[in-house]
């Protein structure tokens, strides 16, 4: 056996040093479960009491040389493949590279950064909400009734009898009432879905940006100032803004806003289909119903509330003609941003 031992011992070393390529091969052979060390070692239970420790301590010889041999060879191998993986991908520094294509924002962020800021400016707070609400918050709550149009299921995206997909922000400011004593002032942006074919001026999803103001002695004074100063600020100092009356539930009284054309100022063109005026957003005061809901008095309370698309002020700042052109991400249109 010990003869058996030392010839196993040479002609592995013998083929490791003439082979890198099969090392694994080799290993198997002579390592493995049916190789030939293996089997050699089986048979050690047939030596004499006086052999076995003997003829053991040969064996673990064996296999350590062997094992070593493979150890080396398995590195060489990896050095080898790692110096020629480096001379094949080497760079070459002193080539000109290529010009990194530089991303821009995009028109909708760069109008609602602009409308946050200017709310900010006033003293407001952003709230986030939830894009999957509950029926009373998007309806209930803001005195909106079971047999409203707006609860139907062509103009709401319905997921279960009382989970939708807000069709509106104004779920943010009932969470925020309901929570909150006044006074409180906040604005609300976010994604909002309404069931709406695609065409120039409408999507299924888009961003609306709403404002709410509550405390005592709140009028509407208060709300055409704070629209007032936000039109100038978002539009230029000569912006002028009309009331036009109008019925929201959850407002009374309640108005469509206007500004006067920054285009023409206000002499009518093109731009402004020649009126002169262009709406931009929906307010009023806070129906004392919401107030109520919301459990703050409206005996005590009162407040406004404004809310405008961002994609219809990114429209008219960037004097862009079709809503479409938002979401098609071609790096050509957003180029000019």
């Amino acid at each position: 056996m010990r003869e058996t031992l030392e010839r196993i011992k040479n002609e592995a070393l013998e083929a490791l040093a003439q082979s890198d390529a099969q090392i694994e091969d080799l290993r198997i052979k002579y390592l493995g479960k049916k190789g030939e060390l293996t089997a050699v070692l089986r048979g050690m239970g047939s030596l004499s009491a006086e052999e076995r420790p003997v003829i053991g301590q040969l064996a673990n010889e064996v296999r350590a040389a062997i094992e070593n041999k493979i150890t080396e060879l398995s590195q060489t191998a990896k050095q080898k493949a790692l110096d020629e993986k480096l001379k094949s991908e080497k760079i070459d520094v002193t080539v000109p590279g290529e010009k990194v294509k530089i991303g821009h924002v995009h028109p909708l962020d760069l109008a609602q950064k602009q409308l946050e800021d200017i709310f900010l400016g006033m003293g407001y707070t952003i709230v986030d909400g939830p894009e999957v609400e509950y029926d009373y918050y998007n309806f209930q709550a803001l005195n909106i009734p079971e047999d409203h149009p707006a609860r139907d299921t062509q103009d709401t995206f319905y997921i279960t009898d009382k989970i939708l997909l807000r069709s509106q922000t104004s779920p943010v400011q009932a969470r925020v009432m309901e929570k909150t004593q006044p006074p409180i002032k906040i604005i609300s942006p976010g994604r909002v879905y309404r069931s709406d074919a695609v065409d120039a001026t409408h999507s299924p999803l888009f961003h609306q940006l709403e404002g709410l103001v509550v405390d005592e002695g709140i009028t509407m004074g208060d709300l055409k100032g704070t629209l007032e100063l936000f039109a100038k600020r978002m539009f230029g100092d000569e912006t002028k803004i009309r009331f036009r009356p109008h019925h929201f539930p959850f407002t009374e009284p309640s108005a469509e806003v206007d500004v006067s054309c920054f285009m023409c100022g206000g002499e009518g063109c093109r731009f402004c289909k020649h009126e002169g005026w262009i709406e931009i957003l929906g307010a009023g005061m806070v129906h004392p119903n919401v107030l109520r809901n919301c459990g703050i008095d409206p005996e005590k309370y009162s407040g406004f509330a404004f809310g405008l698309g961002i994609e219809r002020i990114a429209l008219l700042k960037y004097h862009i003609d079709d809503m479409r052109l938002l979401y098609e991400n071609d790096i050509r249109f957003l180029n000019q941003f």
